[in-house]
């Protein structure tokens, strides 16, 4: 494809979010070069699925922190797109203990250091965290 044909289908997934991608086209040249492109439709389509998907998936979560069935840890692992396994590596824990974490017995244990870690992991105030929904 070359540079002029590029998609250039802007979609806002979310307010105010604009998307670009880098494709690689032909220039004039005939030398591949790099291009930002808005999308085109069918990619744009399956990426709001898959965002909706997450969006749904974050919305449970959140009933079951709000419940009392998982700790805040499990709120914001999931909104910042992490793994327990992930979540692990930064927090320089066993993934057992990650998963200990999730639950709110586990959490109700954790010391003001623990806490301070997992909120620079997920770049949130403590606070959020231990007052997560009030």
């Amino acid at each position: 494809m070359k540079v002029n044909e590029v998609p250039q289908d802007p979609k806002d997934f979310r307010e105010g979010d604009k998307i670009t991608k880098v494709m690689y086209a032909v220039g004039d040249d005939g030398k591949y070069t790099s291009v930002n492109s808005a999308g085109w439709e069918p990619d744009n389509f399956a990426t709001k699925q898959a965002w909706d998907a997450v969006d749904e998936e974050l919305a449970a979560t959140e009933q079951l922190v709000r419940s009392g069935q998982l700790s805040p840890i499990a709120y914001y692992m999931q909104k910042c797109l992490m793994d327990v396994a992930l979540l692990a590596k930064y927090a320089g824990k066993w993934q057992w203990q990650v998963k200990r974490h999730m639950k709110p017995s586990g959490f109700a244990k954790l010391s003001d250091v623990m806490l301070q870690k997992y909120a620079e992991i997920f770049n949130i105030p403590v606070t959020a965290l231990t007052q997560f929904g009030k």
